[in-house]
């Protein structure tokens, strides 16, 4: 290692310091938002934006069970069913998207035609193509959006960005992002309590008569979402990306298995493997097992290995076979807050300065699994396509 990344290293060794949450908006300046889609993960944005001084003013949502849980969040919103009666709501500066996949390019279109700001929760697009055409979209407004990407904006992850780019790790040959969680089972097609608009559920998709386990389960369906491949695999495969500085992959080859989640689609174990420039890299996901629970990445250069995940970093040196190298020698306890993105969001409405994830950001973290369900339905390799 030459001296100018000893001394990087060494700089490295603080932890850098905690998230502190700021009052952005005041009592006569707070950020009015709308929720679309008011599922598990839209009350728990609306929980996270208003506790960092966001108002939530609006909600729209095609379930009444939910409905009912977040307006026990901001029980002062206004109800809809249909989020583009939410959009002419006066006095509304952002929305906060958080349907199912296949809805996203809808509403986030919408948004623009009413100028409004948008976080849109990840993945970006339900295909390739959508991605080019909301990243047109957004570049002929003048609003801000940012992709609910969080390790953008997650200091560890700056912090170990900086480390690579150091060159700590020497050249990189192989990269390892991974997700283990015991969750899969049968999914659940009993009569769903309370009311449910499915016919707005469904919005651009297909026509079907109602199964109430597509609504309950719906990444588990190609017609609402990319599976866990795009789930999971737009977080970890735009981490690699962003480490390593790489355009998105050139080609993808893929396989998987419906496990333990029957009913589903797509499969609940599998395997991609992505070709870029100068590396490879090999995404794996297995719900039915929670040894090394959560995700992790794993980056192994000539010179050292990192491993990401959600308790922080640590990096060794190489050769690992040499007993005195079984002892990381830089780490960082520290892990992914929502807080750091929503926060950047809300600075951004305000400034009107990039996001840390914009969409172009969006467009290409989604894009490797993208290319990996293309793999997985075709059973073949599969290149990147161009667009004009």
């Amino acid at each position: 290692m030459s001296q100018n990344r000893r001394a990087f290293v060494a700089s490295t060794l603080a932890a850098a310091p905690l998230f502190i949450p700021r009052s952005a908006w005041g009592a006569n300046d707070r950020l009015a938002f709308g929720l679309i889609g008011a599922g598990g993960r839209g009350r728990y944005l609306t929980e996270n934006f208003i506790k960092l001084g966001a108002e939530c003013v609006a909600i729209a949502e095609v379930y009444d069970n939910n409905m009912t849980a977040a307006a026990k969040i901001a029980p002062q919103a206004k109800q809809y069913i249909d989020y583009q009666a939410l959009l002419s709501q006066k006095g509304l500066d952002a929305v906060v998207v958080a349907t199912p996949d296949h809805q996203h390019a809808p509403n986030l279109l919408a948004a623009l035609a009413a100028k409004k700001d948008v976080y849109l929760e990840k993945p970006m697009s339900h295909s390739l193509e959508q991605s080019q055409q909301m990243v047109k979209a957004v570049r002929a407004s003048k609003q801000i959006v940012q992709i609910g990407m969080q390790r953008r904006s997650a200091p560890s992850l700056i912090k170990a960005k900086e480390l690579v780019d150091s060159g700590v790790l020497g050249k990189i040959t192989m990269v390892k992002p991974m997700w283990n969680w015991n969750v899969s089972k049968p999914l659940n097609d009993t009569a769903l309590p309370g009311k449910l608009d499915w016919d707005r559920f469904l919005g651009p998709a297909r026509k079907r008569e109602l199964q109430p386990m597509r609504f309950r389960s719906w990444r588990l369906f190609w017609d609402y979402s990319g599976g866990n491949m795009t789930d999971q695999g737009t977080h970890l495969m735009d981490v690699v990306q962003w480490f390593t500085n790489a355009p998105g992959a050139a080609s993808a080859l893929a396989y998987g298995q419906i496990a333990k989640s029957t009913g589903s689609e797509v499969p609940d174990v599998f395997c991609a493997i992505f070709e870029y420039p100068a590396f490879m890299a090999t995404w794996t996901l297995n719900y039915t097992n929670s040894y090394d629970n959560d995700w992790s990445i794993q980056f192994q250069g000539d010179e050292g290995t990192l491993i990401i995940s959600n308790e922080g970093y640590k990096v060794w040196k190489e050769p690992w076979r040499d007993l005195n190298n079984r002892t990381p020698v830089l780490s960082m306890a520290a892990p992914v807050p929502i807080e750091t993105h929503i926060q950047n969001f809300l600075d951004c409405v305000k400034s009107r300065k990039e996001p840390n994830a914009p969409v172009e950001v969006g467009a290409s973290a989604v894009s490797a699994p993208h290319l990996a369900n293309l793999a997985f339905k075709q059973n073949r390799r599969v290149q990147m396509p161009t667009f004009g």
